[in-house]
């Protein structure tokens, strides 16, 4: 069929053309953010799961939602190589900046500017296009202390969007590759904005364990967020992520076809898209027949193996790739520690760095005490294909 008038979506980030599945968790981010703006209490989220799950483009569904309340809305993606203080700098002017045009709330901009002045100083944060053209306020955010800068900061832009009638929503990816204390301090921030009622919300998204390293951080991170899970689709929300957009493009696909490609992806928003796309491209006409679904996951697979997934194996040390294979060799996990350690035969204790420094690049991480897992979907499975040889 007409490949330009395909409607999957398969990319990093890329919003689907139907969000299926995600409706009570759009809900609650939808409901919080009516209530921080009439002053209600409402509680920050922190979107949980393993990669391609969709949890990017919820967070650009949160952000729409917000704009269309009149929020102002910050978006970051925490990378391993650069500092929260140097990413929350340009956004955070920019927020302010924007509030100072509000004749309601220009001394509490301008206020909210010389606080950020200091705070650039106090981080020694590289400013470049974006200095702030005021006198730093002594004394406040200041001190070099993060937990106490960013709350004293946040508190700032807080009573500026408060004084315009306006909110704001930071909205932060890849939650799991901020130290603990950057995650500890956005934590106390956030708390000191909660007991003073100010319109300001954070959204955040990472791997599952980012809610044991939140309640590490801080003890009452479990009562100031909740931490909604993206998972994998069930099987009618997966028919209709891959029915609708097909249906709304006035063609039609069979319900065996359907079937097949939910146990070949298992309801995975990420691999939906992707076999989506094939087997409209591999379909001469409607309906979609099973006849192209072999072609379709071909494509899909090659596209996933030289993509989705090689852009993960190529992150890692042979050494990491050595124990990763490992664990594939043991099946589809969660694998015990110690089974990885025997199937390499070293010691668990020797192996305790090099597993700590893949769970640090967001290979894997530890669903329970002992057990890991892969973060990426059915990575045994190309493992298996491009890796181990029997």
């Amino acid at each position: 069929m007409d490949p330009v008038r395909n409607p999957f979506a398969p990319g990093a980030g890329s919003q689907p053309p139907e969000l299926a599945g995600r409706e009570e968790i759009i809900a609650a981010a939808d409901t919080a953010l009516q209530r921080i703006l009439i002053g209600r209490p409402a509680q920050s989220q922190m979107l949980l799961g393993l990669r391609g799950v969709g949890k990017t483009v919820l967070l650009n569904k949160i952000e729409q939602i917000a704009e269309k309340h009149g929020y102002l809305t910050s978006f970051i993606e925490a990378p391993e190589d650069r500092k929260l203080v140097d990413l929350l700098y340009p956004k955070i002017h920019q927020v302010v900046r924007k509030l100072s045009l509000i004749e309601s709330a220009k001394n509490t901009a301008h206020a909210a500017l010389r606080a950020l002045r200091s705070f650039a100083s106090a981080f020694k944060v590289n400013m470049g296009d974006f200095e702030v053209s005021v006198d730093p306020e002594p004394g406040v955010a200041d001190s070099g202390n993060l937990e106490y800068d960013i709350t004293e900061l946040f508190l700032k832009v807080g009573d500026a969007a408060k004084a315009a009638g306006r909110g704001w929503v930071l909205l932060i990816d890849e939650v799991q590759y901020l130290s603990p204390e950057e995650l500890g301090a956005l934590i106390v921030a956030i708390h000191r904005i909660n007991q003073k009622a100010l319109p300001v919300l954070l959204f955040g998204a990472g791997l599952p364990a980012i809610a044991a390293l939140s309640g590490d951080a801080k003890s009452y991170a479990e009562r100031l967020f909740i931490f909604p899970r993206v998972d994998a689709l069930e099987n009618a929300d997966a028919a209709n992520a891959i029915r609708q957009p097909i249906e709304e493009e006035g063609e039609t696909i069979d319900g065996e076809v359907l079937d097949e490609i939910i146990a070949l992806t298992m309801g995975y928003p990420y691999f939906l898209q992707e076999w989506g796309y094939q087997v409209w491209n591999s379909s001469a006409q409607s309906p979609i027949e099973m006849s192209c679904i072999e072609v379709a996951g071909k494509e899909a697979l090659r596209r996933l193996d030289e993509g989705f997934f090689k852009v993960r194996i190529d992150r890692l040390t042979p050494k990491e790739k050595e124990y990763v294979i490992a664990m594939a060799r043991l099946g589809s996990g969660p694998y015990r520690s110690s089974d990885v350690a025997e199937m390499l035969g070293e010691k668990l204790t020797t192996l305790g760095p090099r597993r700590a420094q893949i769970i640090a690049k967001g290979m894997i991480y530890s669903p329970a005490h002992g057990d890991i897992a892969f973060t990426v979907p059915m990575f045994h499975e190309y493992l298996g294909r491009h890796w181990i040889r029997d």
